[in-house]
């Protein structure tokens, strides 16, 4: 059984339970600008998803959405269950306070394109910030957590060593044992390796592929096809901000039925 096959059956045994992500008609405007437009998808618990599309396609923002980087504009978000940034009174919405809203973030890791380390913190205690100032975890619980996730994404040699003397794919290693430090129940990435020169790539993603076949459900924006062929259980195509095409990974890039996803296709495979 192949490591997707095998997420999609654990992911079967918690067909009771919500969706980890649930979209229903979002949108998102900039002033005049409709950035995304009534998108509506959802990631079940285990599940890997990939999001592709030409840039300016609203993959970014659709993510940004997700932890309430960005406010909706309309439509609804909802993580595990529980609506991101809002609750509910009355049928309507009210946004949530910026402190009730950041403990939402804590169970959602996100990894930029940029690697955003603190420049004057080793690796070890840029993994180790987060749960020691924000979740109040003690310093050598922290410690010990730091070590291990290190270790997991391949740089115990690296932990005393500042950013500034790491590879774009180490830092970026960090990056990801950064956010898994927090023990997130959802994990997004925004074009993880778009920064990294191209023979750093393949380091990072097989720390997400390591991820992916742990059971951690996954937001992937990338350009990576060869990524989302064998790792997504789900891909799909944006372009000006509407879902145009999704399904079975392999299907779509082998047989896209959409002539938008045959033309952004033919230029990136």
């Amino acid at each position: 059984m192949t490591d997707v096959n095998q997420r999609g059956a654990a992911a079967a045994s918690v067909d009771q339970a919500p969706p980890m992500v649930f979209a229903d008609g979002v949108s998102k405007s900039f002033g005049s600008n409709e950035v995304l437009k009534h998108i509506s998808l959802e990631v079940k618990r285990g599940e890997v998803l990939c999001l592709v599309g030409p840039s300016g396609s609203g993959k970014s923002t659709f993510l940004r959405c997700i932890n309430h980087l960005e406010q909706v504009s309309s439509g609804r978000l909802m993580v595990d269950g529980h609506l991101v940034g809002y609750r509910e009174a009355g049928g309507k919405l009210y946004e949530l306070h910026p402190r009730d809203a950041a403990k939402q973030r804590r169970d959602i890791g996100m990894v930029f394109q940029r690697f955003n380390l603190f420049p004057h913190m080793t690796a070890l205690e840029n993994v180790m910030e987060a749960p020691v100032v924000v979740k109040g975890v003690s310093k050598a619980q922290a410690k010990a957590r730091a070590i291990e996730l290190l270790a997991r994404v391949g740089l115990s040699d690296r932990a005393d060593y500042y950013p500034a003397h790491l590879s774009g794919g180490q830092q970026q290693r960090v990056a990801i044992a950064r956010a898994l430090a927090m023990d997130p129940k959802l994990m997004l990435f925004d074009e993880p390796t778009s920064a990294l020169d191209p023979e750093l790539v393949g380091e990072v993603l097989d720390v997400m592929k390591g991820l992916a076949k742990d059971g951690m459900t996954m937001i992937v924006v990338t350009h990576e096809m060869g990524f989302a062929r064998e790792v997504a259980d789900t891909l799909v195509f944006m372009d000006g901000g509407v879902v145009v095409e999704s399904g079975d990974p392999r299907e779509v890039l082998a047989n896209p039925q959409h002539e938008r996803t045959k033309a952004f296709l033919s230029k990136v495979l």
